[in-house]
C-alpha cells in the first residue's frame, strides 16, 4: 500500500514556457471546440525534468496531447499549457511490451509495431492520439469486445506529481489495502490517500472519474484521471506478437431488430470461439452500427456513392464487423473462402461466418474488405465516419443560420448486453417524446452507443441535454455507465452526469483524492468536477459525445 517518489532524474531545460502568441493560439481549442480557451503560456517538455520544473513554477497546468478531446478537457482555461509531444520516443520493445514517451501517436506506434510482427489492439478510432492521453482517459476504441479498454494493457507508468516528484508504477506491485494507499515523497514525508467508496459499474467500457476498489491496483488511480493527478510522462504498453489478420464485413439490414439479433448471434459464436479455442470458430474483434437516420444522412450528402458502398432504398441498419482471421491469412485465400462459403465440405472462420450471415437473410448484400485490401477496408471507414461528419455539418450550419448557441448535443453511454436493446428503446422514446430529430451510431457489440441530436433550434439543444440526464439515470438503473468512451472533461453535462452516477459524497471523495496528491490544485483545474480547489466555479459548456 506504500508508494515512494522520487526526485525527477536529468537537468531541466532552460526557457520552457514561450509566451509566444502563435504558439498560445495553437493549444486553445480542443476536439469539442469548447468556449473561453485562454493560456497564460504554452511549455514542450522533453523530459521528465522539464515537467517537473513547470509544475513547480507555482502555476496551474494542463497536460495535453493531441487534442483530441471531445469533452473539452484539452481547452485550457488560463493554464500553462504542457505539450507531451516533445515526449514522442519509442524506446524499448519486446516481444510482449513496448515503452514509449507519452507524446507517441498512436499511429506512429502502430506502425512501428507491425514493422516487428506486432500490435496494440485497443487503439481507439483516432489513430491520431497520444499514448499519454489515451492513459488518461482510459480510452477504448472499436475492439474493446475483444481486446479491452486501455487500462486492460496498461503495465507500467512514469507520472510526475504535482509536487514535481515522479512515481514508477508498475502493474501487480502496490495495491491498496483497504481502499487506502499511501505516498512517501522524496523527503521522507507521507501522504495518505483515501480511495472513493463508491461502486463502480460493472461494466467494460469506464471514463467516468477515478477508478476505485479496497484492493486498486496504484497505477489505476491514474489511468481515466484525465490529467488531474497527475503528468503522464512514459507508458509501457502490452502488445500481441504475431497478431490475427483482420477482414471486416459491411452489412445492410432491413430493420434494426434483425441487425440486433445478427449482433447477438455473433456475439454468442465469438464467446464460444474464446471458450473453446476453435480454430475455425467466427471471431469478433468487434461490431458498429449505424441507425436508419444514419443510413439517411449517407444518402442525403452523396457518401454511400462516394465511398463506393451505394446504399438500397430499403436499408435500415447498417453494422461494420470486424472479424479477426488467421494470421497469415491472405487477400486471395479470404476471397476464395468466402466463394466457397456454401460448399458443404468448406470449414473456416470466414466459411462460417458468411454461413451465419446467409442464415439471416443477409449474405448476399454484404461487402467485405479481405485482409490487405486496404482500399476497400478505408471505403468502409470512410462510410463510418461520414455519419458524425454529416451530424456536426449540420449543427455547423444551425449554429451559423439558425442560432450561434446551438452545439453538439450528444452522449457516450454503455449498459451491460443483456439491457441493451432494451436502453436503445429509451433512447428512442425519450427522443420522440419531445420531437427531436436525432442520429445513432457506435459500439453495438459493447452496449455503447453515441445518440446525436441533431438540431432545428436551441430549445433543440436544452431538450437534448435534458434527454442526456434522463438516459443517465436509465442507464444507471440498468447497470451501466453513462461516460464510457471520452471521459468528462470540462462539460458541463457530463460533470452532471458524473455527480448522477456516484452523488455528491463521491464527488466529494475524488476531491478528497485530489487534494491529498494535489493540495494546490495545480493540475488540470475544472476539469472533472467544476470547481477551483474546493469553491465551485460555474462553467458553460457545450454538451458533446
Amino acid at each position: 500500500m506504500r508508494l515512494h517518489a522520487r526526485p525527477p532524474r536529468g537537468t531541466p531545460s532552460p526557457h520552457l514556457v514561450s509566451t509566444d502568441p502563435d504558439a498560445i493560439g495553437a493549444v486553445l481549442e480542443d476536439a469539442a471546440h469548447f468556449p473561453g480557451g485562454a493560456a497564460a503560456g504554452v511549455a514542450l517538455p522533453r523530459s521528465e525534468a522539464d515537467v517537473a520544473a513547470v509544475l513547480r513554477s507555482g502555476r496551474t497546468v494542463l497536460p495535453i496531447g493531441a487534442q483530441s478531446s471531445l469533452t473539452g478537457g484539452a481547452t485550457p482555461r488560463g493554464d500553462i499549457v504542457v505539450r507531451t509531444s516533445g515526449l514522442n520516443r519509442i524506446l524499448d520493445t519486446t516481444s510482449d511490451r513496448v515503452r514509449v514517451g507519452a507524446g507517441v501517436v498512436l499511429s506512429d506506434l502502430e506502425a512501428a509495431l507491425a514493422v516487428r510482427g506486432l500490435a496494440y489492439p485497443p487503439t481507439p478510432t483516432f489513430t491520431g492520439a497520444c499514448a499519454g492521453g489515451v492513459v488518461a482517459t482510459n480510452a477504448a476504441g472499436p475492439a474493446t469486445f475483444k481486446y479491452g479498454t486501455t487500462r486492460d494493457w496498461v503495465e507500467a507508468l512514469t507520472v510526475v506529481l504535482a509536487d514535481g516528484s515522479v512515481l514508477d508504477l508498475e502493474r501487480g506491485a502496490v495495491r491498496a489495502m483497504d481502499g487506502r494507499l499511501e505516498i512517501v515523497d522524496p523527503q521522507g514525508a507521507v501522504r495518505r490517500v483515501r480511495l472513493p467508496s463508491y461502486t463502480m459499474p460493472a461494466v467494460r467500457k469506464q471514463s467516468a472519474g477515478y477508478a476505485t476498489a479496497p484492493d486498486l491496483d496504484a497505477i489505476d488511480v491514474f489511468i481515466g484521471a484525465e490529467g488531474t493527478l497527475g503528468v503522464v510522462t512514459e507508458v509501457t504498453l502490452r502488445v500481441l506478437s504475431g497478431p490475427p489478420a483482420r477482414c471486416f464485413a459491411l452489412i445492410p439490414c432491413r430493420s434494426e431488430r434483425a441487425a440486433l439479433a445478427l449482433v447477438a448471434e455473433l456475439r454468442r459464436e465469438a464467446h464460444r470461439t474464446w471458450r473453446t479455442s476453435d480454430p475455425n470458430g467466427i471471431d469478433v474483434a468487434a461490431i458498429e452500427q449505424m441507425d436508419q437516420r444514419c443510413v439517411a444522412l449517407l444518402r442525403e450528402d452523396g457518401a454511400d456513392v462516394r465511398f463506393g458502398t451505394p446504399l438500397a432504398a430499403w436499408v435500415e441498419t447498417l453494422l461494420l464487423v470486424h472479424l479477426d482471421v488467421d494470421a497469415g491469412m491472405t487477400q486471395e485465400g479470404a476471397y476464395g473462402e468466402i466463394a466457397a462459403a456454401l460448399d458443404s465440405d468448406a470449414d473456416g472462420r470466414l466459411v462460417r461466418f458468411c454461413r451465419l450471415l446467409d442464415a439471416h437473410g443477409v449474405l448476399d448484400e454484404t461487402q467485405v474488405a479481405a485482409p490487405g485490401d486496404t482500399a476497400r477496408a478505408n471505403q468502409f471507414f470512410g462510410l463510418r465516419e461520414a455519419v458524425p461528419a454529416a451530424v456536426n455539418r449540420r449543427v455547423g450550419q444551425a449554429q451559423a443560420t439558425v442560432d450561434p448557441r446551438i452545439t453538439k448535443t450528444a452522449a457516450d453511454m454503455v449498459v451491460p448486453y443483456e439491457r441493451f436493446e432494451e436502453m436503445m428503446a429509451r433512447y428512442r422514446a425519450r427522443l420522440d417524446a419531445r420531437g427531436l430529430d436525432y442520429a445513432i451510431w457506435g459500439h453495438s457489440s459493447d452496449g455503447n452507443v453515441h445518440p446525436n441530436v441533431i438540431p432545428r433550434s436551441f430549445a433543440d439543444v436544452e431538450a437534448g441535454r435534458d434527454v442526456i440526464l434522463e438516459w443517465g439515470r436509465d442507464v444507471a438503473e440498468l447497470g451501466g455507465s453513462p461516460l464510457a468512451e471520452h471521459g468528462v472533461g470540462r462539460n458541463a453535462t457530463k460533470q452532471a452526469l458524473l455527480r448522477q452516477l456516484y452523488g455528491d459524497e463521491g464527488i466529494d471523495q475524488m476531491r478528497a483524492v485530489k487534494r491529498a496528491l494535489d493540495p494546490e490544485w495545480k493540475l488540470a483545474p475544472g476539469v472533472l468536477f467544476s470547481v477551483w480547489g474546493d469553491r465551485p466555479v460555474a462553467l458553460t459548456a457545450p454538451s458533446t459525445g
